[in-house]
């Protein structure tokens, strides 16, 4: 797939099957994530990956708004290091390279937001110093349950040229 056919067509996946993701396909997603590009190359992450089906079903109770995590054949935790002035940013380039290359491969996924951050950090054993950005779920799902990426706002609606109020498509 393209990057440009993977951006325009990526959807949140919230319901996953059961078929399980190969060990190459796993590397290559956490892979893109490593390749992200980082502020003074600062690379300000780490990843916790879980492949463990009872991890992944305990994980539900503290990923607030993704407790479909336990459907996935795996999940990426994100941590980001505190430290670095452009952590959130730079960690967050790395989730997205993470999820476009899922995509690609025909795996879905879901930024997950609330998340009981204390809770994974205890039982995941992650040290105090990381922050967690976020919790990506990955697996297979049929394509035909997921909806279709919604309509976006117009390109009127979001460009100008120049300066502010200036439209650039008449």
């Amino acid at each position: 797939m393209e990057v440009f056919e993977c951006v325009s067509t990526l959807s949140s996946v919230r319901m996953y099957d059961d078929r399980e993701a190969g060990m190459d396909v796993i590397r290559k997603v956490i892979e893109a994530g490593r390749l992200a590009p980082s502020a003074h190359n600062d690379q300000p992450w780490e990843f916790v990956l879980i492949t463990d089906k009872t991890r992944l079903r305990e994980m539900a109770k503290y990923c607030i708004s993704g407790s479909f995590i336990s459907q996935v054949s795996f999940a990426v935790v994100v941590l980001a290091d505190p430290d670095s002035k452009w952590q959130q940013i730079d960690t967050t380039r790395a989730a997205q390279n993470m999820v476009l290359t899922a995509w690609s491969l025909n795996l879905g996924s879901c930024w997950i937001g609330r998340l009981d951050k204390d809770g994974i950090k205890n039982y995941l054993n992650i040290p105090a110093k990381w922050d967690i950005l976020t919790v990506l779920p990955f697996g297979y799902f049929n394509n035909k349950i997921v909806p279709h990426k919604k309509l976006r706002k117009s390109p009127e609606e979001v460009f100008h040229l120049n300066e502010y109020g200036t439209k650039i498509i008449e």
